[in-house]
């Protein structure tokens, strides 16, 4: 499978950090991947997806969202609307090449915005969303002990997956504002909800919250017993083929 590593600019200029798997045979569609809260492009899950959606002819553009992975800006300057303008950004680049996405693909948060953008974006024909949640404002869960620092001092460094990061209150304030029911309402691609029951992280009754509001054609898929970062090898893989189809 062949990957390429490219860079194009986000919503505010600065240079977003991408790669684009492409299939080794026929490019049948091109997927936008949008990675989960504070990951990256290059986490095991988002790699492994990208790659059996190749190898049946999807080629897959992953990015880092500003300010994380090695794409450049400041995250703590950075909301749950400025994601939905970065992938806006990815759509732009992609049809420049002649690869317009058909097929939206978000993890988590990034499952969340993919939704939002894709109500915008009359091109896009399908949506599928791994472990994301209803209400976007739920990822303050993850930070809530820092939450009236960054009120009090308008941001924190605080720690998620095991590394510091620095949350700005216009993040905390954009997503907890931000609701998701107009744009599933207005949604006119074809959705594909995927969630595991045990979801520690983003309990699956979000993914009922989800399937409920939009309306059809929608499908649900069960994870077993999938955790919510898809760290099994053959749920990533498995559930790649689901999206693909």
């Amino acid at each position: 499978m062949p990957t390429e590593r490219i860079t194009f600019p986000g919503h505010n200029g600065d240079t977003l950090a991408a790669r684009l798997d492409l299939p080794d045979g026929n490019h049948l569609a091109t997927a936008l991947f949008a990675h989960c809260f504070t990951c990256g492009k290059d986490i095991p899950a988002a790699k492994r997806v990208a790659a059996r959606l190749a190898g049946m002819g999807i080629a897959v553009l992953r990015f880092d969202f500003t300010g994380l992975g090695h794409s450049e800006g400041e995250f703590a300057n950075t909301s749950f609307t400025t994601n939905v303008d970065d992938l806006h950004a990815a759509v732009r680049y992609l049809n420049g090449r002649d690869m317009a996405p058909s097929l939206l693909i978000g993890h988590s948060l990034g499952g969340a915005a993919v939704l939002k953008a894709a109500s915008e974006l009359d091109q896009i024909k399908a949506v599928a969303t791994l472990g994301a949640p209803f209400d976007p404002g739920h990822v303050t869960h993850n930070f809530a002990d820092a939450l009236p620092q960054i009120k009090a001092e308008g941001a924190a460094e605080v720690m998620l997956g095991g590394r510091p990061i620095r949350i700005g209150q216009g993040f905390v304030e954009d997503v907890s504002q931000t609701a998701l029911t107009e744009a599933l309402a207005h949604l006119k691609a074809a959705l594909l909800v995927l969630h595991a029951p045990k979801d520690a992280i983003v309990g699956v009754e979000n993914a009922s919250a989800i399937f409920m509001a939009a309306k059809h054609p929608k499908s649900f898929v069960t994870l077993d017993a999938a955790d919510h970062l898809i760290t099994n090898p053959d749920d990533a893989c498995t559930r790649a083929a689901k999206a693909g189809r």
